[in-house]
C-alpha cells in the first residue's frame, strides 16, 4: 500500500489590510488571505512578485503573526539591492494584493505543547519567526494563573545594532512588562542610548551563558539571524553542554529570506 502524496502548497492571493512601520527600514505587512490553512509559529511563505513584462521573482519570508491571529503578518526588512524588499516596505499600500505559497516548513517550529523553557535567540529581522513563538505563547497564557506561566518560561536574548533598530520594541516591553515568566534581554552592537544599562557587544559565550538556562534544565532553543550569528551562537550552546537535538536554527539567506 502506498502512502497518499503529500498535499501540494498553493499559491494564494492575499489582500493588504494595513502597513505598519517597525523601524526606519522594516515594515510589516498584515494581510488578509481567504481559505488559509493554518500555520504553526516559526513558519515562513513564498512571495512572488510579476512585473509588467511577466519577469517573476520569489523570496521567503518568516510569519510574524501568532497561528491564532485570523490575519497573516510578515515582516520585511529593506535590501538596498534586494527585488523585493523596496517594494513591499516601500511600495506595497492597503488593497494592493500579493501572491503568497505557504505555510511553509515544519523544524523551525514550537508551540506550548511543546513546553519549555523556551530560549529565543534573535539578531535584526531574525526576531520574525521568535516573534510569532513569543505572541502564540502570550495568547495560549492568557488567563492561566502564575504555576501554569512558570511551566512554559521564556527568555529572549536579541541583538540590534542600535536602539531605534529594534523591530517590535515596544511590544517586547510590554510582553516582558505583563509576564514575570518571560525576560527579554537587548544587546546593543553599535550604539547605545544614555543611561543604557544593558549588554553592548554581539552575542558571546559569556553572554549565553549568563542568560540561557544550564542544560539540566533541556531548555528548547530557537536562534534565528544572520548566519554568523546563528552559527556562533549554536556551536557555542552544543559546547555548553545543550542537547544538540533541541537547538533550532534558522538563517538569512544571500537575499536577505530565510533559508
Amino acid at each position: 500500500m502506498t502512502s497518499p502524496a503529500p498535499k501540494r502548497i498553493e499559491w494564494r492571493l492575499g489582500t493588504v489590510i494595513e502597513v505598519i512601520p517597525e523601524t526606519s527600514r522594516t515594515r510589516t505587512v498584515v494581510l488578509d488571505v481567504p481559505n488559509w490553512p493554518g500555520h504553526r509559529a516559526g513558519q515562513h511563505v513564498d512571495v512572488r512578485l510579476t512585473a509588467e513584462d511577466g519577469y517573476q521573482t520569489e523570496r521567503s519570508y518568516s510569519i510574524a503573526s501568532a497561528p491564532e491571529d485570523r490575519r497573516l503578518s510578515l515582516t520585511v526588512e529593506r535590501l538596498e539591492e534586494g527585488e523585493v524588499s523596496p517594494y513591499l516596505t516601500e511600495e506595497l499600500r492597503p488593497g494592493d494584493q500579493l501572491e503568497i505559497r505557504g505555510p511553509i516548513g515544519g523544524y523551525f517550529v514550537w508551540d506550548i505543547s511543546i513546553g519549555g523553557p523556551l530560549v529565543l535567540v534573535g539578531g535584526g529581522s531574525g526576531i520574525v519567526p521568535l516573534m510569532a513563538m513569543l505572541r502564540h505563547r502570550e495568547i495560549a497564557l492568557r488567563g492561566r494563573d502564575r504555576a501554569t506561566r512558570r511551566q512554559v518560561p521564556a527568555r529572549l536574548i536579541y541583538s540590534s545594532r542600535r536602539w531605534d533598530d529594534i523591530i517590535y520594541r515596544d511590544e517586547l516591553m510590554r510582553l516582558g512588562e505583563n509576564d514575570n515568566t518571560l525576560e527579554v534581554v537587548h544587546t546593543l552592537t553599535r550604539e547605545q542610548p544614555d543611561g543604557w544599562n544593558g549588554f553592548r557587544r554581539r552575542i558571546d559565550r559569556k553572554m549565553l551563558a549568563e542568560v540561557v538556562w544550564p542544560p539540566g534544565e533541556n531548555p528548547r532553543i530557537f536562534i534565528c539571524g544572520p548566519t554568523s550569528l546563528v552559527e556562533s551562537a549554536a556551536t557555542t550552546l552544543v559546547e555548553l553542554g545543550h542537547q544538540p537535538t533541541l537547538v533550532k536554527t534558522e538563517r538569512f539567506g544571500p537575499t536577505g529570506g530565510t533559508t
